[in-house]
């Protein structure tokens, strides 16, 4: 398929900074640069990576993805689809006529999760494959885990996916089960931790990928333990479905000598100084998000340290009973007007355009590395550590990671009363729900398996935020944190849709662009999801039960 063959080459931009030129130039047009006088010759791009280098920035940029000037594509890969159904955000604004992704009109928005993965995930690894596998196996295995990271995202979103065929050519490029793909993750990032941990040992100071890091610096120590932690995240996904698989990825990851994230200076996040945070430009430039209502139930209930911080007061004279006073929007309602809630909870200062350049993308934070191990703990996996200890660090590090001072943190988790509160819109008081759960936070080793891991997905939801991608496909494996119900549902007025009323959307349909290039190959894997490609059709491992 030959949209799988689109990347962008950016290969002058980043060499030309590593040799201290301060050139900038980029070209899709490769043949125009071979005539240019002043290129860099194939030699000189060798040394280095330079020849390969710009790849990975690209890759490590295209996970949770920006570019300057190209937020709506965040907008459309991430923001209207699971920062919404994950209960982070919600958009004030009444797109398409009011009937859109939060009510669960699907439209064609859907496209871009799919298209940005093959393009700016598969696309430039094909090429570091091409350039490395033989000569520079250590950036590959690099290479390898930001596949992983990134693909298993567009994977939770869809189900089946074109993975093992990728590049192969044919007419038709056929779709692997969702079961396949997660078997073939678990054996890439066998292969990259094997390479890197080759390189690391034979040269341990060596950090050779720095100038294109934009994750780790080219540290390969802390690769090595992202490594690990993403196989356990992945661990835990299956957990459901196919616990004895899950046991032994888990397990591996945690018996690895490496070992997993641990520290908060350890964050997977892309510092990127060239390039602003999407979510700015969704909520302060365009007025496109606001603070979810679930957000507003669970961390107003909590009086958690960490509100003022993730979102700002509202502003709206009608709700606001004081100057902190937060408010959320519900999900599945009818969106009238934009000025209805405009001046709902908007996301935090942090967050402002002013910050915009400062602001790290998270990938995944070392928070939630504890409670993958406070999970596994709870399913007796061996080697993942006592289940409080590793709920209350986990707790603990999100706090810290977000500047709280240990007193506070030390009340939270004391505290055995706060619960999620009741929601209420006063500019819609028929939109106004009771709260779906009571857990608290205080850890209670008397309450069964359940409540446990309601407690522990509850704190990790909190702890991943804005990471809705990840926080959505948790929501769906684990049926937590309790979402409040939809009200209004349109997912019936689509071929697409068919959310049943009373439950919650499942998956996004697959690409239409797939539909017209790659018809025979769309239709695999809607053979191997059961027949239907719906938003109401579950995951693989999304199995109604958890499995305890």
């Amino acid at each position: 398929m030959k949209k799988y063959y689109k990347h962008i080459y950016q290969i002058i931009v980043v060499t030309s900074i590593v040799i201290g030129m301060g050139l900038t130039a980029c070209t899709d047009d490769i043949e125009g640069l071979n005539e240019n006088p002043l290129r860099l010759t194939e030699d000189m791009l060798a040394i280095d990576y330079a020849n390969v280098g710009a790849f990975l920035p690209q890759m490590e940029q295209s996970i949770y993805y920006n570019t300057s000037g190209e937020s709506y594509k965040f907008q459309l890969q991430q923001n209207l689809n699971a920062d919404i159904y994950s209960g982070y955000l919600c958009p004030p604004t009444p797109f398409r006529g009011g009937k859109n992704a939060s009510n669960y009109y699907l439209v064609d928005w859907f496209n871009w999760p799919f298209k940005l993965g093959y393009e700016n995930i598969m696309g430039p690894w094909s090429e570091i494959k091409k350039l490395t596998y033989e000569s520079s196996r250590e950036f590959y295995g690099s290479a390898l885990v930001l596949k992983v990271a990134g693909m298993h995202r567009v994977a939770d979103l869809y189900g089946p996916t074109p993975y093992s065929n990728y590049g192969q050519g044919g007419q038709f490029t056929e779709y692997d089960s969702q079961k396949e793909v997660y078997e073939q993750f678990f054996l890439e990032l066998d292969t990259a931790t094997t390479l890197i941990s080759d390189y690391y040992e034979e040269y341990p100071e060596a950090k050779p990928i720095a100038k294109f890091d934009l994750i780790y610096k080219g540290d390969f120590s802390k690769w090595l333990k992202w490594a690990n932690s993403l196989r356990l995240r992945l661990a835990i996904r299956i957990s459901n479905v196919d616990p004895v698989m899950a046991k032994a990825q888990g397990e591996k990851a945690l018996d690895n000598k490496y070992g997993l994230l641990e520290t908060n200076d350890e964050i997977v996040q892309v510092d990127q100084p060239l390039q602003g945070h999407p979510l700015t430009d969704m909520a302060y430039s365009w007025g496109d998000t606001r603070m979810g209502a679930n957000m507003e139930s669970i961390m107003v209930g909590y009086n958690d340290p960490r509100l003022s911080l993730f979102f700002a007061p509202a502003t709206d004279d009608n709700v606001v009973a004081s100057a902190d006073t937060y408010k959320g929007i519900r999900y599945g309602i009818d969106i009238i007007s934009k000025d209805d809630r405009i001046g709902y909870s908007n996301i935090g200062e942090y967050f402002s355009l002013e910050n915009t350049y400062q602001i790290p993308w998270l990938l995944m934070s070392t928070a939630e590395v504890y409670f993958l191990k406070a999970e596994a703990g709870l399913r007796g996996w061996a080697n993942a550590g006592d289940v409080k200890e590793n709920y209350e660090a986990g707790v603990r590090l999100s706090m810290e990671q977000w500047g709280v001072n240990s007193g506070d943190i030390d009340d939270y988790l004391l505290d055995d009363s706060s619960k999620p509160i009741d929601y209420t819109d006063t500019n819609a008081p028929q939109y106004d729900v009771a709260a779906v759960s009571d857990i608290t936070i205080k850890w209670d080793a008397g309450s069964s398996n359940e409540v446990k891991l309601e407690r522990i997905i509850t704190q990790k939801w909190l702890a991943m935020f804005p990471e809705g991608a990840e926080a959505w496909a948790e929501f769906r494996r684990t049926g937590y944190p309790k979402l409040l119900p939809l009200e209004v549902n349109y997912s019936g007025e689509t071929t697409i849709g068919q959310v049943p009323d009373g439950e919650f959307i499942k998956r996004l349909p697959f690409s239409r662009d797939e539909y017209n290039s790659n018809i025979e190959g769309v239709e695999s894997g809607v053979e191997k999801l059961g027949g239907l490609d719906n938003a109401g059709v579950r995951l693989w491992w999304d199995t109604g039960s958890n499995n305890l």
